[in-house]
Parts: C-alpha cells; structure tokens; sequence
C-alpha cells in the first residue's frame, strides 16, 4: 500500500503540478501571440491531463487496498469529487486552448484568439483553487 500512496503523491506532484503551471502560463502566450508556444502549451496540457488521472487511480487503488473505510469518509469523498469538477474544467481549458492555437496560426487578422484569455485565466486560477482544497482535504483530520 506505500507504494501505492507513493505514487498517489508522485503523480500529484510531477503531474498536478505542471498542468498548474501549464494552465497559468497560456493566457501570456495568447496575449504575446505566441503561436508556438501556444501549441507546445496545448499539447503538453493534454500530456499532463491524462497523467494527473493517476493521482486518482493510485489514490482509489490506496483506499482500497486500506480496506478500512478510507473511501467512505467525507473528506475523500470531497476531495474525488472537486477532482471530477477539475477534470471537467481541464477538458474546457484544453478546447480553449486548441481555439486559440488555431485562431493564431491562422492568417485572418480578425480572430485573435483574445476570447480564451480571460476564460483560460479564470480557470486556471480556479483549478488552483480546487488543487489547494484537495490538498487540505488530504491532510484534514477525518
């Protein structure tokens, strides 16, 4: 089972972590019109997004193999679903992403990907909102 929280843990931090980073650093790029960066933003945000599934996976598998009701106590309970809400949220930052590397790679002068920004920026801050909330939840007593 340590081994199990270990990668709990390690997922949260080599994954989590840079989406974060990820996630905060677009809004520059787009307001830079940084096309390339845009796209190496995108794709490494979809990169982090399916490893950050991880620290869910390996934190279900610990509870479980816990055996002792981990799972069912309401700071887990809590803390797997404002997971689920951020997921969604990561989808939404991904499209958003994907529009904005597609508005500035494209010639019209009209489309400037300006539109995502704010929306990125906005969720960004709350996903590090719900990742700090996790956290505490993680560490609260039950």
């Amino acid at each position: 089972m340590s081994l199990l929280i270990w990668l709990h843990i390690a997922f949260a931090i080599f994954a989590v972590g840079p989406l974060t980073a990820l996630t905060h650093a677009a809004p520059r790029a787009i307001r830079n019109k940084n096309a390339a960066l845009l796209t190496f933003i995108h794709r490494s945000t979809r990169l982090y997004a399916l490893l950050s599934l991880g620290v869910l996976i390996f934190g279900i598998a610990a509870g479980v193999m816990a055996g002792n009701g981990t799972l069912g106590k309401w700071n887990m309970t809590a803390s797997m679903t404002l997971f689920i809400v951020a997921a969604v949220l990561i989808v939404i930052v991904e499209r958003d992403l994907r529009t904005a590397a597609q508005a500035l790679a494209s010639e019209a002068q009209d489309d400037d990907a300006k539109m995502q920004t704010g929306r990125i920026a906005a969720i960004a801050g709350l996903l590090t909102l719900i990742w700090l909330a996790i956290l505490f939840l993680m560490v609260v007593p039950s």
